[in-house]
């Protein structure tokens, strides 16, 4: 009897610790997949390097994994298949290839992942001998890139829809520092679903370069894929700014359906 006993007894711990490491394991497994194309060199080299150490942070802290490539040519349907949310961080959209063009158009029109891109990701028109990506501008509220304020400026940033998750324990207005500020040939307004516009009054130093209207930070809800676009992303003092993080952050759960 005693030794029937000491079997059970034995068992139950066995099934306990098989039970406890089961816990740890599943417990480890990330609750998605992003996929993060980075531009790599050149005057966006700074922030994407911040950038990637604040994802490579968040990620760990959020329980997600993040994979980075640098060349948008690796990009096939199979590949996007694998994750849950893409990360087009500054990235220009010319130079694609058909391939990956083609992936993404349907991984957005499909709702096959969410979207969340970065500032060069608007560089819209023909750039370096390449033409004009129509579908991406369409995506992007029918514009083309027009300007940019070189020198950089600081500016207040106004929200405009404060229930959107993205916003969630965002202030209505913030000061976002020493960025480039892009103008386009047309206003996205009508087309898209503005979140947040800058004050072209509070540019710090003052700049001629306006577009009156001028959104910021916008989705396109006509595409089946949560997606949102941060006009913000020069430079990286953007990483000091708990605002942009808090934005970044939730856009990225929201993006990834979380």
């Amino acid at each position: 009897m005693n030794s029937l006993i000491k079997k059970s007894l034995a068992l139950v711990t066995l099934i306990g610790a098989l039970g406890i490491y089961c816990t740890v394991v599943s417990a480890q497994l990330p609750k998605f997949k992003a996929l993060v194309l980075a531009e790599r060199g050149g005057q966006h080299e700074e922030f994407v390097v911040a950038a990637l150490d604040w994802l490579n942070s968040f990620a760990v802290e959020n329980n997600f994994e993040i994979t980075v490539i640098n060349n948008a040519h690796e990009m096939n349907e199979t590949l996007l298949s694998k994750y849950n949310v893409f990360l087009q961080l500054n990235y220009a959209p010319y130079n694609w290839g058909d391939t990956a063009m083609k992936a993404f158009e349907k991984y957005i029109e499909k709702g096959q992942g969410g979207w969340v891109g970065f500032h060069h990701a608007t560089l819209l028109g023909e750039f370096d001998g390449f033409p004009m990506w129509n579908w991406f501008s369409d995506f992007m509220g029918g514009i083309r890139f027009k300007d940019y304020i070189s020198a950089r400026a600081s500016a207040i940033v106004n929200i405009e829809d404060k229930n959107h998750p993205v916003m969630k324990g965002v202030s209505a207005s913030f000061v976002i520092p020493d960025d480039e500020w892009y103008t386009y040939n047309i206003d996205p307004r009508p087309n898209v679903h503005v979140l947040a516009s800058v004050d072209e009054s509070s540019y710090k130093p003052a700049s001629d370069i306006k577009m009156g209207d001028h959104p910021v930070i916008w989705t396109n809800e006509k595409m089946k894929a949560r997606n949102i676009y941060f006009l913000m992303g020069h430079s990286p003092s953007l990483l000091n700014s708990v605002e942009f993080k808090t934005m970044v952050g939730n856009a990225i759960m929201w993006a990834a359906g979380e």
